[in-house]
């Protein structure tokens, strides 16, 4: 299940930070996808993709936008990005055949899913050959649960670091922030980095995005070479 199964009613429950990412509010900004995806043509399948947020990425590298998240309500919003194909259905058991796209993306919902490696391997099962996953979200080290964000730009990581799987909550997550109100799950590194092994994906390359001094983010450019 994608993160927006858990947004569901989201309009009702969280109007106005909901409303903020339809105007380019939280996790608007992904400095690096537009280089990672780069240039090219067809559908580009956009795994979770909540409010479309990032269909303005897909469009600017030459694609075409077909969106799929479990939310009805982040569809409805994501309906104002585009006029093209949006599907309900599980970013891990998607809903079209093998080698259906050329380019697929996943971004920030490694921490809103059950099982991330199963929508890796649903990503590597929907890509023809050659095809290429861009996948962008919370760096499983620095971003987190077990993380405190330092009024200084310090990060003070906490052993729970080593606890994978969802967390309703966290001592230090702020009461006005949606994790507050929603939870994450952590995965961490190795556990990341293993899902992509097991995904049969090989990688082409790995980022850890412009933004703080401590990365905030961790991307890669995958394919499918078989």
């Amino acid at each position: 299940m994608t993160w927006g199964g858990r947004f569901e009613g989201s309009v009702r429950r969280f109007g106005g930070l909901v409303r903020r990412a339809v105007r380019g509010g939280f996790g608007a900004a992904s400095p690096g996808v537009l280089e990672l995806l780069g240039p090219g043509s067809g559908p580009c399948l956009d795994i979770g993709c909540g409010t479309g947020r990032n269909f303005e990425s897909i469009r600017a590298s030459g694609r075409s936008v077909v969106g799929l998240d479990f939310s009805k309500d982040q569809l409805s919003l994501a309906r104002t990005r585009t006029d093209g194909p949006l599907v309900h259905g599980d970013a891990a058991v998607l809903p079209f055949a093998d080698a259906s796209f050329d380019t697929a993306i996943t971004m920030w919902i490694s921490t809103d899913v059950d099982d991330f490696g199963a929508v890796l391997l649903e990503a590597a099962r929907v890509l023809r050959p050659g095809g290429v996953l861009v996948a962008y979200g919370v760096h499983p080290c620095f971003n987190g649960p077990h993380v405190v964000y330092e009024e200084d730009g310090r990060r003070t990581a906490h052993p729970t670091y080593r606890q994978s799987g969802w967390h309703d909550e966290s001592p230090w997550w702020s009461a006005e922030g949606i994790r507050r109100r929603i939870g994450m799950r952590h995965v961490p590194l190795a556990e990341y980095l293993n899902a992509i092994v097991e995904s049969g994906l090989t990688v082409e390359r790995f980022e850890e995005p412009t933004g703080p001094d401590i990365p905030h983010a961790l991307a890669f450019r995958a394919r499918r070479t078989n």
